[in-house]
């Protein structure tokens, strides 16, 4: 496990690795609770422990005086309509009681630090439209939104339905 320290000496992240998918579905369920779509979590341990070791998503661990209280999950991505790379946050959250602590900005700024590291031009995530604080927090640190289009997806029965139609 590799430790990497921060400017906090009291907080320390770590990749995880495929046998942590167990406290990465812990953090997903946390998430979905806070954002009061608990429902919508439906990620089993084994299919994070594939995505894991597949190397189709990462996740991030922050310890604070070594208990795990926040995470962070992404993976690649690419544009061809710009032309560049980048990093794609899915999922970040520090416990509730050890936010304002400056902890989500040493995650944030790894996470850009590692997005130039491998060559990438930008890093990107989502929001909730009601989560002020969160987006309070992101436009403080200089992110800002791209309103100009709506994310549309194909749940696993229409990409079956629609991939059967070639």
């Amino acid at each position: 496990m590799r430790t990497i320290t921060t400017k906090d000496p009291r907080f320390s992240l770590r990749f995880a690795t495929p046998g942590d998918a167990g406290l990465l579905l812990d953090f997903m369920q946390q998430l979905g609770t806070y954002q009061n779509m608990r429902d919508k979590i439906v990620a089993t341990e084994t299919g994070l422990q594939q995505l894991l070791s597949q190397g189709k998503g990462e996740a991030i661990f922050g310890d604070y005086d070594g208990t795990t209280v926040g995470f962070v999950y992404f993976c690649q991505t690419s544009s061809a309509f710009i032309g560049q790379s980048g990093l794609y946050i899915d999922a970040l959250l520090v416990h509730e009681s050890m936010r304002s602590k400056g902890l989500g900005k040493i995650m944030m700024a790894f996470m850009a630090k590692m997005a130039l590291q491998r060559g990438c031009q930008r890093l990107e995530w989502g929001c909730l439209d009601w989560n002020e604080p969160t987006i309070r927090f992101y436009r403080n640190l200089g992110a800002h939104s791209v309103d100009i289009m709506t994310i549309y997806r194909f749940s696993p029965e229409q990409l079956t339905a629609n991939a059967a139609m070639f």
